[in-house]
């Protein structure tokens, strides 16, 4: 192996964690001065040193530490090419992992889960969980996996390292050698750094720290004094002391986005996209998300959404970076309509962007798709004369052959079955009266707009509500 190749390596290992621990444990036998402390006295003077002893490197760990995961796994062993018997063996290996979502994704390093046969992650309050590989982005070397938690999970604030300072502190939080969330400070050394693992894997533009870090920490937190996440821990040098690298926050957050996007792609189609904004404050850059392109035809579009809106809410979920719009349409289907808060011109506006089959991408959306995305309910005309018995000044109706549970329709009382009679004050006899009036550029002044159906043979009035 030339030296170039032996320089760096990655942080997750595998193998003699028992090892090692059962050489510790003999030493903490040998000398058990090593662990022994010296009484203290408590005394109210000495407790009153506490406010003092809390830094800010003790809060920004605090912040954090429960959004840190511990990750075992376990592989197949490779047989040596001379043994008379080869047996297949299981070899295993730990990193560490981040929390990006309450319902149990994590990042981590690809190195970290490539190969592996079963992954099992510790959590901080010691609870163990099976995880599952769930997206991979081998060239910048990082992965999500989840797992299935019962509660959700705290998770990890997003910061950047665009305005990363030499000298700065930085804290390295992981599984170093099996020893759980171990925690080192030290200081970002360099930043933009390009580094060679071997001839098939290079990092580009890594931080580099001081900060102690060892196997076991890939794919672990590097965070600043505030608690906030600036790089994903993947490399150090080997021989070296005190270097390492870590991969710099924004580059995991254009990656993880996609990841999350493409995996929901198939399923949902909402015709947005959204970029990440640095924007200075007291304390540096903060992030921010805009509406960077809305499609033609497309469910946002449809939403009112427009190019340029600052994104504050998806769902449940603040907007802080990329990923939290993509966590809040996570697990969302075709017909589900999802609240937006943006911010337009210093002023607030929320809109519903009902999501669309992941198909829509190709295809133009109709008048019976933007109706369902506005109200949630799928009209089909029906003839005059089920409804001029009822009525003989009636000319016809569109009977709800649909309706989602969570649509401003459902929500205001109308139900599958109905006969839909009016809207406003014009007679809803084709799909385009009703598309005509949720579009309408005055459509605010109607609120809440009267509806007026059949059901039971008797005509019956309500007040419709497309507000969130």
């Amino acid at each position: 192996m030339s030296l170039r190749r032996r320089w760096f390596i990655a942080l997750g290992t595998a193998g003699s964690l028992a090892l090692l621990i059962s050489i510790n444990a003999q030493e903490a036998a040998q000398g058990p001065a090593l662990f022994t402390t010296q009484s203290r006295s408590q005394d109210a003077s000495s407790l009153t040193r506490t406010g003092a002893r809390k830094t800010a490197i003790v809060t920004a760990v605090e912040r954090v530490k429960t959004a840190v995961v511990n990750i075992h796994s376990e592989r197949a062993a490779v047989p040596n090419a001379g043994d008379a018997f080869p047996m297949a063996s299981r070899v295993n290996g730990m990193g560490t992992g981040i929390i990006i979502d309450h319902r149990g994704y994590i990042i981590t390093n690809q190195h970290v889960i490539d190969e592996v046969s079963s992954l099992r992650i510790r959590l901080s309050d010691g609870g163990t969980l099976a995880a599952t590989v769930i997206a991979r982005h081998p060239e910048l070397d990082l992965a999500i996996i989840k797992v299935d938690s019962s509660t959700p999970l705290p998770v990890m604030p997003v910061g950047t390292a665009s305005d990363l300072m030499v000298g700065e502190t930085v804290i390295a939080i992981g599984n170093a050698y099996g020893y759980e969330h171990t925690v080192s400070v030290g200081v970002v050394s360099a930043t933009k750094r390009d580094v060679s693992l071997n001839k098939d894997m290079a990092y580009k533009s890594l931080i580099q720290t001081d900060a102690s870090i060892n196997p076991g920490n890939s794919g672990g937190p590097l965070i600043n004094i505030n608690g906030e996440l600036v790089g994903v821990n993947v490399a150090i040098r080997a021989g070296a002391q005190n270097i390492g690298f870590a991969i710099p926050v924004d580059h995991m957050v254009k990656s993880v986005t996609d990841m999350l996007k493409s995996r929901r792609r198939n399923a949902s189609y909402d015709g947005f996209t959204c970029r990440d904004l640095l924007q200075p404050s007291l304390d540096g850059l903060v992030r921010r998300v805009i509406v960077d392109r809305v499609d033609a035809s497309s469910p946002a579009e449809a939403a009112g959404l427009q190019t340029g809106d600052l994104l504050l809410q998806v769902g449940d979920v603040k907007i802080e970076s990329g990923i939290d719009v993509e966590r809040g349409l996570l697990d969302r289907k075709a017909g589900d309509s999802i609240a937006v808060l943006v911010r337009r011109k210093d002023q607030e506006k929320r809109v519903r962007v009902a999501l669309a089959s992941g198909d829509r991408l190709v295809r133009a959306v109709s008048a019976s798709d933007i109706i369902w995305q506005k109200l949630g309910a799928q009209f089909t005309p029906v003839s005059g004369e089920s409804v001029t018995r009822v009525n003989n000044q009636l000319q016809g109706g569109l009977e709800v052959t649909g309706i989602n549970a969570n649509g401003f329709a459902a929500k205001s009382g109308i139900k599958k079955g109905d006969i839909l009679i009016g809207l406003h004050t014009w007679e809803t006899v084709t799909i385009d009266n009703v598309n005509y009036v949720v579009n309408h550029p005055d459509l605010a002044t109607f609120h809440p707009i009267s509806f007026y159906i059949l059901r039971g043979g008797q005509i019956r009035r309500g007040q419709l509500s497309m507000l969130p």
